[in-house]
Order: C-alpha cells, then sequence, then structure tokens
C-alpha cells in the first residue's frame, strides 16, 4: 500500500474541543485510503482559522504534515481543499513546498492544476459574497435602517475577550513544543524563543519570538 499523511482541520475551539468536523473528516480519509489503496502513515490535527495571509505561520500541525510527508516521500490528504484554503495565493505557496496534495472530495488523479482551479472558483465564491453582502448592507442603510451594534462598550469587550482566548488557545497549542525544548536542554528564556524561531514556528500574531513572548506564554500555562 503506498503512504500518505493526513492533516485535519477544523477552525473554532469550539468545533474543536466537542469533535465536530473531525471526526467526520477522519472518516471520509479513512474510506479514501482504503478505496485508493493508500495506508495513512500520520494523522496532524489543526484547529485554526485559514484566513490571513500567515495562515501557515499559524497553523503549525500543516507544517509538521509537510515535513512528515516530505521525510516519507509521501502526500498530505485532506478531506476537502478548504481545510487547507479557500485563497488560491496560499494554495500556491503550498505547492512550492514540493509535497503533493490529494483531496479526497476531488479524487486522487486530481493534479495542482486542478487544485489552483478549485482555489481560484472558492475564492471568486468569497469575493461575490463579500459584494453581495456590502450591497444588501448599502441598501439597507439608504431606507434608514440602524446598522451597527448598538453597544459599543459591550463589544468591545466581547472583543477583548475574543483575544484573550485566542491567545490562550494558543498558547496552549505552542506550549508542548516549548516543554520539549526545556527537555531537551533550552532552559533561559531566550534560548527557547530563539529554538522556536529555527523551528520557523511564529507567534500568535506571526512574529519571530522573544524571552517575554516565551515567558507570556508559559504564564498562560500556570
Amino acid at each position: 500500500m503506498k503512504p500518505i499523511v493526513s492533516y485535519l482541520r477544523v477552525s473554532t475551539t469550539q468545533q474543536g474541543k466537542s469533535g465536530l468536523g473531525i471526526e467526520a473528516q477522519r472518516a471520509a480519509l479513512v474510506r479514501f485510503a482504503e478505496a485508493e489503496g493508500y495506508e495513512i502513515v500520520g494523522e496532524y490535527v489543526e484547529i485554526e482559522t485559514g484566513k490571513g495571509a500567515d495562515a501557515l505561520d499559524r497553523r503549525p500541525q500543516l507544517k509538521a504534515a509537510l515535513s512528515a510527508a516530505g521525510k516519507k516521500k509521501c502526500a498530505v490528504v485532506v478531506a476537502k481543499l478548504d481545510r487547507l484554503s479557500r485563497d488560491v495565493h496560499f494554495i500556491s505557496g503550498l505547492m512550492a513546498h514540493r509535497v503533493p496534495f490529494v483531496v479526497a472530495e476531488l479524487g486522487a488523479d486530481a493534479d495542482p492544476f486542478m487544485l489552483h482551479l478549485y482555489a481560484a472558483l472558492a475564492e471568486k465564491e468569497r469575493s461575490l459574497i463579500s459584494q453581495r453582502t456590502s450591497a444588501a448592507l448599502s441598501a439597507a442603510k439608504a431606507r434608514g435602517a440602524k446598522l451597527g451594534n448598538p453597544n459599543i462598550a459591550e463589544a468591545r469587550v466581547k472583543a477583548i475577550e475574543s483575544n484573550r482566548s485566542e491567545a490562550d488557545r494558543y498558547a496552549a497549542k505552542v506550549l508542548p513544543t516549548i516543554q520539549r525544548l526545556q527537555a531537551t536542554g533550552s532552559k533561559s528564556l531566550r534560548e527557547i524563543a530563539a529554538a522556536l524561531n529555527d523551528l520557523g514556528i511564529a507567534t500568535a500574531r506571526g512574529k519571530e519570538w522573544q524571552a517575554m513572548t516565551v515567558k507570556n506564554v508559559l504564564a498562560r500555562s500556570l
């Protein structure tokens, strides 16, 4: 049987905690592997948004899947293309790693050109939805409807809580890596920061690690 590495992703903490989406993806990939003669030799699960230019930097499990597939000289399989991204530039960037991708939904024979094509179509669809939403809001405003959040203070509090939750979630995700670095000899905060940067892992804001950002992650784990 041919080896293949599976990658599963959900985009919210709630989905990750409840298992919604993950089990469905896993079942689809198992069925695909059995039908196409693949053996899943590694599984990587990510709970992270797919948005943003630095999306790959915020998805260490995808990086790990790419690395594992590269070492085993095999492909990475996902259930659907949007588990990678709907952004055609992001898909193109992944292709630069020279690790082939297989999308179970599209079949084992879908080549890189087809993946680019489907990603471009998905990106265009997202753009059209955004345009229709903006047009609908403009029409509502023209009719005199009040738009926006009537309680700005409440919205600001919710935004702060969301940012704090995001930081806690990222800290929990990167903490095992920090603990492994500590176990292998990186004792000071500066040494840990340098090691994380060498591994290509960015901070939650997509920047390089500093001693203080490592300290903040460790403090959130207490």
